[in-house]
């Protein structure tokens, strides 16, 4: 039996469901997935479309489509928080992995667009690490 796995948005304005059965994870540097997350990468595992049951909050997802290129990314109304949606071409739904309340199963497949990687993230790889916000 597969697991399930809750997730939302930060705020609480929305919850969804899914079965913890992901065929690929990617750790996405190209520029868009940064400007998309506001972070070093984008962090997203790839589904059957079909696989999400939204509980609540449905209505406060909105969509950005970008123009010409294609890549999207669903965010809460309220808070802004990314969220899973299914790609312009309907073969997965794409899962932020930040947007899970509980780690899934699959592991990375890979880091892509490496050759976009920014180089603080690269020497912030390397960066002490502390157990919470300094002092």
């Amino acid at each position: 039996m597969v697991r399930e796995i809750t997730g939302g948005c930060c705020c609480g304005s929305v919850a969804f469901k899914l079965e913890d059965n992901f065929k690929k994870f990617f750790f996405c540097h190209c520029e868009q997935c940064r400007k998309l997350t506001g972070s070093a990468h984008a962090s997203n595992l790839f589904t059957a479309p079909n696989n999400i049951q939204w509980l609540k909050g449905a209505e406060k997802t909105k969509r950005y489509e970008h123009p010409s290129r294609s890549f999207a990314k669903v965010f809460c109304t309220d808070c802004g928080s990314p969220l899973p949606f299914v790609s312009k071409s309907g073969k997965f739904l794409i899962v932020p992995a930040g947007s899970l309340n509980a780690e899934p199963s699959k592991v990375v497949d890979a880091q892509i667009f490496c050759a976009e990687q920014t180089q603080w993230h690269k020497a912030g790889i390397e960066a002490g690490k502390l157990p919470g916000f300094p002092v």
